[in-house]
C-alpha cells in the first residue's frame, strides 16, 4: 500500500481513538482516579511500552543540539497538554473538549507556515475553515452533557490550552521525526516527562485504591494508557514522516464527529439533519487539506519529509 495512503490511515486511527477517549476518560475521573493522577499513569505505561518495543528499534543517539526540541516536544506534548486536558474534562463536558480541540488545525496551520515553512495554499486554508465550521456545528447543535462537569468555563479555557500546546507539539516534532526512528522519539519524550510530570502527579497517583478498582475503571484506565496515548502517539509520529504537521492536525476535525457517533452507537444520542450536514462539511474538509497535487520538486522546502 502507498506510504501515504498508511500514513493517512494512521492519522485517520489516532483521531478515532482519540474522539472515543473524550468519554472513556471522562467516566472515569474523579471517582476511582484525579486527572493528575491519571496523567502519571499514562506517562508511566507509555513510556514503559516505548522503551520495551524499542528493542525491535534502531540504536540510535540524540545528537547534543537536539535534546532542547526533544525536552521541548515533551513538555508541549506529554506535560501541558495532557495536564490541562485531563484537568479540563474532570471540570468540563467530552463535548466541550471534542469541540475545543478543534482550534489545533488552526494553530499547527499557522505555526507551521512560520516555523517550518509549510505552504499555505488557498484549498488548504478553505479545507481548515470548513472543517472548523462544521466540527462547531456538531457542537452547537448537539446535546450538552451536562452531569459531572462542575466548572465547565474553566475546563473549557483549559481545553484551549491543550488545544494550543498539542499544536506547538506537532510542529516542534516534524523535525525529529525525519531525523530520528519513531521509537527512539517516543521512549526518551516519554521517559523525560515521567519527571517532569512526577511532582506534579504522585500525590493524586498515591491516593487511588489499586486494590479496590472495579473491572469498568480497569479497562477505560488500559484504553488511555494504550490506546489514547501508546497507539495515538506511535500513529501520529509515524504519519508525520509522511504528512504535513498541518495535514495532522486536520485529522482532530474528526474527534467531535467521532464522538457523536460513538454516542449514538451507545444509544446516548441520536443524529439529525443538521449534524449529517455539519459531519459532511468535517470530512470535505479533511479532504481539502490532505488532498495533494503532484508538483515539479523545484524545493526540498515544505515537503512531508522536512
Amino acid at each position: 500500500m502507498d506510504k501515504r495512503i498508511l500514513a493517512l490511515v494512521a492519522a485517520f486511527g489516532a483521531s478515532l481513538i482519540y474522539g472515543i477517549n473524550h468519554t472513556v476518560a471522562k467516566d472515569v475521573m474523579p471517582n476511582y482516579i484525579e486527572p493528575f493522577g491519571f496523567i502519571l499513569l499514562r506517562v508511566t505505561g507509555a513510556a514503559a511500552l516505548f522503551w520495551l518495543i524499542s528493542v525491535w528499534g534502531p540504536k540510535e543517539k540524540i545528537d547534543t543540539k537536539d535534546w532542547p526540541r526533544l525536552i521541548s516536544c515533551s513538555v508541549f506534548g506529554m506535560v501541558i497538554n495532557m495536564l490541562s486536558f485531563f484537568k479540563g474534562l474532570s471540570l468540563s463536558t467530552p463535548i466541550n473538549s471534542s469541540v475545543i480541540v478543534t482550534i489545533t488545525p488552526i494553530i499547527v496551520f499557522i505555526l507551521s507556515a512560520i516555523l517550518i515553512k509549510e505552504r499555505i495554499t488557498f484549498i488548504r486554508t478553505f479545507g481548515v475553515l470548513l472543517g472548523f465550521a462544521g466540527a462547531l456545528g456538531l457542537v452547537l447543535f448537539g446535546q450538552e452533557m451536562q452531569q459531572n462537569a462542575p466548572n465547565i468555563a474553566l475546563g473549557n479555557i483549559l481545553f484551549i490550552v491543550n488545544a494550543t500546546s498539542y499544536g506547538i507539539y506537532l510542529v516542534l516534532v516534524k523535525p525529529l521525526v525525519a531525523k530520528y526512528h519513531s521509537f527512539t522519539i517516543m521512549k526518551w519524550v516519554f521517559l523525560i516527562a515521567i519527571v517532569i510530570n512526577f511532582p506534579f502527579t504522585i500525590s493524586e497517583f498515591k491516593a487511588v485504591q489499586w486494590t479496590t478498582l472495579p473491572f469498568d475503571a480497569i479497562w477505560r484506565m488500559a484504553f488511555v494508557v494504550i490506546g489514547t496515548t501508546f497507539s495515538t502517539y506511535l500513529l501520529n509520529i509515524y504519519a508525520l514522516k509522511q504528512l504535513k504537521a498541518s495535514t495532522i492536525g486536520a485529522f482532530v476535525y474528526l474527534q467531535p464527529l467521532i464522538g457523536i457517533l460513538y454516542a449514538v452507537v451507545v444509544g446516548a444520542d441520536k443524529l439529525n439533519f443538521i449534524r449529517v450536514t455539519a459531519a459532511g462539511l468535517v470530512f470535505l474538509g479533511v479532504y481539502l487539506v490532505t488532498k495533494t497535487k503532484k508538483e515539479p520538486k523545484i524545493s526540498t522546502e515544505g515537503n512531508s519529509s522536512n
